[in-house]
Parts: structure tokens; C-alpha cells; sequence
């Protein structure tokens, strides 16, 4: 079940089979990135079409030791060459490249049977929200007049509108003129966002007032 269809030569019909194989699960990993994370359609098109490219490079290889090393130094040269992405971009990268070798050593069996298995597992744990936080912390950022004590001048506000709260940052900016405070918070649930920032628009004197959610940083 899991023997290599590739023989001592590669004919025309064991090398266009290895492709279409290739492609056809290079398309259910797109399909499944597709589905569970946000990206471009050029990444995504790059997932349908890399098991081919590496499937194609091992078939071409096929045991020259020269040409493996070769063809690893092209691999870690495009590596090096490519912008760093998030770790779930980097899995489906390895995702693809694994079925791509199974593929170009001839185990096409044991690359469908791995590529379902590993497609559902990803699907799993993007359905059951596996390592999703619950609740996001936010990025508050208020303007108040230098001559305005900020250090409980939001307290009550912070108390009806958030589950925590964090003071990150206070620099001065505007020439000195303006206090820039930055928080870190926990808004509770169903709360009315313009409400929350208009009570601090009231205390700040309708200087600005920023609320966003920060970029998630990923352990690559």
C-alpha cells in the first residue's frame, strides 16, 4: 500500500501521474488555508502549485546525491529570499513541501492518506477555536493637557467599561504641551464602544482618543 511506484527510470506516464497527484492535493492544502486562515489569493495560488515544484525537483534528483545537494541549496536560497510569514503561513509551507516529497519519491498512497489526515486536524482545531483567546486585549491611547493629573483621572470610567486595565506608555508630544497616554485594556462584553470613548473624550477635553486591537505576536 505505502511501496514507491517509481521505478529504476522515470517514464512519461509515472512522471505526469506524480504531478497530477501533486497538484490535486497541492489544491486541498490551498483549500484548507484558505478556509482557516486569512491570506492573499497569490499565497494561496503558491500552495496549489509548490507539492508539484518540489514533487517535480525529487523526481528529477532521483538518487544523484550532486543534485540533492543542489537542489537543497535552491530551496534554503528561496527561503532566505522570501519574506517571513506568520506561523500558520510557515505550517502550510511545510504542509505543501511534505507532500510534495512523498509525492516525487513515488509514495503518492502514503501522501493522500497524509494530506487528509493532517487537512482534518487543522480543520479540527480551527472549528473547536483551539488556542483562540477569549477576549482580546485592546490598545487605548489618550491625549490629555500636560497640566491634567492622568494618573486616576480615568479610574471610574475604566471601572464600568473594562475588565482590566494597564498603563503602558506616557510620553509627552506637542511640544511638550500634551501628555500621550497608552493603555493596555479588557473591555467587558457588550459594552458600546462610542460610549466608552466619548466618557473619555469628556475627561480628556475632546482631544484624541485611539482605541485598536495590537497585532497578535507569533512565536515563528
Amino acid at each position: 500500500m505505502f511501496n514507491s511506484i517509481l521505478g529504476s527510470t522515470l517514464t512519461p506516464l509515472t512522471f505526469f501521474s506524480c504531478l497530477g497527484v501533486a497538484l490535486v492535493l497541492g489544491l486541498i492544502v490551498a483549500i484548507v488555508h484558505k478556509k482557516t486562515a486569512r491570506s492573499s489569493s497569490n499565497f494561496i495560488t503558491t500552495l496549489a502549485i509548490l507539492p508539484m515544484l518540489v514533487a517535480m525537483a525529487i523526481m528529477l534528483v532521483n538518487g544523484n546525491l550532486g543534485a540533492g545537494v543542489a537542489t537543497v541549496g535552491v530551496f534554503s536560497l528561496v527561503r532566505f529570499r522570501s519574506i517571513a510569514g506568520n506561523s500558520r503561513s510557515i505550517l502550510s509551507v511545510f504542509f505543501a513541501m511534505a507532500i510534495g516529497l512523498a509525492v516525487g519519491t513515488g509514495y503518492i498512497t502514503f501522501a493522500a492518506l497524509f494530506t487528509v489526515v493532517v487537512a482534518a486536524i487543522i480543520a479540527f482545531l480551527k472549528y473547536i477555536k483551539f488556542g483562540e483567546a477569549s477576549n482580546i486585549d485592546k490598545k487605548l491611547t489618550i491625549l490629555v493637557p500636560e497640566d491634567l493629573d492622568y494618573t486616576e483621572m480615568f479610574d471610574d470610567v475604566f471601572a464600568k467599561y473594562t475588565s482590566s486595565h494597564l498603563l503602558e506608555k506616557a510620553k509627552t508630544t506637542n511640544m511638550g504641551s500634551m501628555f500621550e497616554l497608552t493603555y493596555r485594556i479588557n473591555t467587558k462584553k457588550n459594552i458600546n464602544e462610542k460610549e466608552f470613548i466619548d466618557k473619555i473624550r469628556v475627561k480628556n477635553g475632546n482631544l484624541k482618543v485611539s482605541l485598536s486591537h495590537p497585532l497578535i505576536e507569533e512565536e515563528l
